[in-house]
Parts: structure tokens; sequence; C-alpha cells
């Protein structure tokens, strides 16, 4: 189990002043499970911008429904997804995969997958390509199935900047890295999904913004005066 260098201020301060610099997020968008699932398979390398671009696409010259996906012609998913995806072969597949396991194995209903015991819920989950413990999570935050401390993937490194951690734990010991986040924020703040929504959304944003992996801006941080990482590094 990785422990904390130095134990991080609340994380309730933190929060709300990252929440100050930026304003309140806009609400998560798609929040439906199956249209989750999708959006995250529709571009690649994965990004914001990249998903949403092909999930576009594939809603209005396809449609989302499971049947129509694996209705459609292989070459004109194919076609569909070349703009997003960098292998539009293997995101049809894995589209075509999504739709006939929702269909085959829960009989159309992901909503019905989220009401299973929790740890069924996210094997289930699991079961989806390019699905692991941060997506599942993510789902199951987003769906409001449970108030789980999802972590962005592309922001543990954040998270471990500010609650203590060694960032470079992201990458050579991610799973650890991962749980240790998780344990931080369930240990700082409420289990409350409208609480760890919050969490989650500004953790990514300022991921994006400014805590950077390579190059983090943090002479510009509203919260440099309270993060572990910086104290550690510049602060004299």
């Amino acid at each position: 189990m990785l422990k904390r260098a130095a134990h991080p201020a609340s994380l309730s301060v933190i929060f709300n002043r990252l929440e100050k610099f930026y304003g309140e997020s806009k609400p998560p968008y798609p929040t439906d499970p199956y249209e989750m699932l999708l959006h995250r398979n529709c571009g690649y390398p994965q990004s914001d911008e990249r998903c949403e671009k092909g999930f576009r696409a594939l809603k209005k010259e396809i449609g989302l429904a499971p049947q129509k996906i694996l209705d459609a012609p292989d070459a004109k998913l194919r076609g569909v997804m070349r703009p997003s995806v960098m292998k539009p072969e293997l995101a049809a597949f894995r589209l075509k995969e999504i739709a006939a396991r929702v269909l085959d194995e829960f009989s159309g209903d992901m909503r019905a997958v989220l009401k299973r015991p929790l740890p069924e819920a996210k094997k289930a989950l699991k079961k989806f390509p390019t699905v692991g413990d941060s997506t599942g999570e993510k789902i199951l935050l987003f769906t409001k199935t449970a108030p789980v401390a999802a972590v962005p993937s592309n922001a543990v490194h954040t998270a471990l900047r500010l609650f203590g951690g060694d960032p470079a734990w992201a990458t050579s010991k991610w799973n650890a890295a991962y749980r240790f986040a998780q344990e931080a924020i369930l240990a700082g703040l409420p289990q409350n999904c409208a609480v760890q929504l919050r969490a989650y959304l500004l953790l990514k944003q300022h991921a994006h913004e400014l805590c950077k992996s390579a190059r983090p801006l943090c002479d510009q941080c509203p919260v440099s005066s309270l993060c572990p990482y910086f104290q550690n590094n510049f602060a004299k």
C-alpha cells in the first residue's frame, strides 16, 4: 500500500478553491450507461473531443440502438469512425461487440445491470471493451448508482500531487496509485454522489488546464499553497 508523503489540506477546501477558480463544472454527458460505453469507444486516442466527434457521427449516420449498430454494414461503420479513431476497424468491431453483449446478455437494458449488488455490477461493466476499474467506477458515479470515488484516469497524477503521493506512481504503479487517490477521496469527502461527481469533474479539469502531467503550471495554480507536491518541491 502506498503511503502519503505528507498530510494534505482538507479536501473540501481544495475543491472549494478549484471550483472558485474554474467555476461550477458542466453536468457530465452522457450519463446513460450504454451511451457511455459507446462514447468511450468512439474516439482514439481517447479525448473528450474525439469521443464526442465519433459519438455524434455514430448517432447521426447509424443510430445508437444496439440493433442498428449490429445491422450496419462493417464498411459503413468503419467509415463513420475513421475521422475520430486511429484504427476504424477495431473501433467498429468494439461497437458491435458492445451492441451484441447488451442485447444478448442484458436484454438491451444496461440500467438493469446497475441494480445488481455493486461488485456484480462492476464485474459486468468490465466485460465490455476498454472498461477497467476507472471507467467502470466512472459509469457507476455518473449514473448515480453509487457514490464511488471515481478518479479520472488521466488525472491520477494530479490527485497524487494534491493528496500527498508521488506523481511518479501514476506511471510506475498505476493501479496502486489509483487506489491511493480513491482512498484519499473517500477519507476526505462525504460518500455522496453529488460531492464525488464534483470532485471527479474538478480533478479532470485541473489536470487538463494547469496540473499537467509533464509541466504543471504551479505558478498559476489556485491551490499551490495547499499542495504537498508544490510545498515539497518548489516552496521556499
